[in-house]
């Protein structure tokens, strides 16, 4: 049978499955709404790159200490109850938006960032193996490109929320005219700022807590596991180290993840700087970028049932690293361009990362090793900062080295795991 006529899901799962791919949306909003924050909180607190950084910090932190506890719970209770503390937390976070912005404090924000991320960590660990436990095997990495495929969607509506909400609202005056304000006529504007800020994430939690209740109405697959913790944990892990699929795999991840947030945290300030024009105009190449990744997810995705998808991963990575060696080095709009060409090459990375990475790891073990995958979402913490320390440092063009790096990582993982399936073909 051919590959594109393989089922991918069983008729029972389907309101499942639509119900648990909307999460990606969800999650995909808060990720590339930080994006704009970044901008946002440079113009409202005067700050460098690297102090905006921190949202992703806090953001990509919260992954890393969040996914182990998320799996071990999901193994104890179910998907669904790992879904609901999910979409809880994720609310809990946005509302935190309203005291970070009524006491204007920034370390509010990340803290509330901190809790939302801390959300959206469990709804990745939960959601990613239960769409590939929802059908067969063969289609699992598939399947979970086309859950994916509303992942971007959810990105642009982050993006036009941001935008016409967040972005819209901002004083036009820069650091240096700030400082030259009174502290009451400098206060009052932060104040308007901010309150576009958390007014727009306090409807998206009065949004999250009605899915909430959606789905804890609605009857879900389960996948309950009565084994004891401890023990099962440790026996795990040490299964998933000896597989060099998946240990390689997550240190790609680590990599791709950060080279995501590097390049989406640093488009809408590189566009600022070739086209010396504001937050909302730089904002809709951003915009482009998320629509670029979005229709080359739908390609790439219809692609995967006629081509293997690590060969896919492979000719992709190779395009975003000469994407990226062209932002580092062409003049004017071509640099621009090629940044739009960066996210469309980006589209497949996570999804098919995870699928092969995952390829043979079933039941109990799959819920840790997707944990440890989440985990690897660390790397948009520790990366985006030095990329910030290096656009302060170097200029922002100079900054783009870094994802080259990541880049280069993530090829030697794809073209590795072609030559190792080759060898045990032959």
């Amino acid at each position: 049978m051919k590959p594109h006529t393989r089922r991918l899901s069983e008729p029972r799962t389907a309101l499942a499955f639509v119900l648990v791919s909307l999460l990606f949306l969800l999650w995909g909003l808060a990720n590339n709404m930080n994006d704009t924050l970044l901008a946002a909180f440079r113009r409202i607190m005067s700050m460098s790159d690297l102090q905006t950084s921190l949202v992703q910090f806090a953001f990509y932190g919260a992954y890393f200490c969040v996914a182990l506890p998320a799996a071990m719970f999901i193994r104890r209770h179910s998907y669904k109850s790992g879904i609901l503390l999910g979409l809880a937390l994720y609310a809990a976070g946005t509302m935190l938006f309203y005291p970070a912005g009524a006491v204007a404090s920034y370390a509010f924000f990340l803290f509330a960032i901190y809790v939302m991320a801390a959300g959206c960590a469990v709804l990745e660990t939960t959601a990613n193996p239960y769409i590939l436990s929802m059908g067969p095997a063969a289609t699992a990495t598939r399947r979970l490109n086309v859950a994916q495929t509303l992942n971007p969607v959810g990105a642009v509506g982050g993006i036009l929320l941001s935008r016409h909400f967040i972005l819209s609202e901002l004083h036009g005056a820069d650091a240096a005219e700030r400082s030259r304000m009174g502290a009451e006529a400098l206060a009052a504007v932060q104040r308007h700022e901010l309150d576009a800020v958390s007014g727009t994430y306090m409807l998206i939690g009065c949004v999250l807590l009605a899915l909430l209740a959606v789905i804890a109405c609605v009857r879900m697959p389960s996948d309950r596991d009565t084994s004891a913790g401890g023990s099962g944990v440790a026996a795990a892990f040490g299964t998933l180290w000896r597989n060099r699929r998946y240990r390689y795999g997550v240190v790609a991840q680590f990599f791709y993840v950060g080279v995501q947030t590097g390049v989406w945290s640093f488009t809408i300030r590189f566009v600022m700087d070739r086209r010396g024009v504001a937050e909302p105009d730089a904002a809709m190449v951003f915009l482009y970028s998320i629509l670029a990744f979005t229709a080359a997810r739908f390609l790439f995705t219809w692609l995967m049932g006629r081509v293997r998808p690590i060969l896919l991963l492979a000719a992709a990575t190779v395009c975003a690293l000469v994407c990226t060696i062209t932002v580092i080095a062409a003049p004017g709009e071509a640099a621009v361009w090629a940044l739009v060409g960066i996210s469309g090459c980006m589209s497949l990375m996570f999804p098919t990362i995870y699928g092969e990475a995952l390829e043979g790891i079933t039941g109990d073990t799959a819920k840790i090793a997707a944990s440890g995958l989440i985990m690897a979402i660390l790397g948009g913490a520790l990366i985006t900062p030095l990329q910030a320390l290096v656009s302060d440092a170097c200029g922002i063009a100079a900054s783009f080295a870094v994802p080259a790096l990541c880049f280069v990582v993530i090829a030697v993982y794809s073209f590795g795991i072609i030559i190792y399936d080759h060898a045990k073909q032959r």
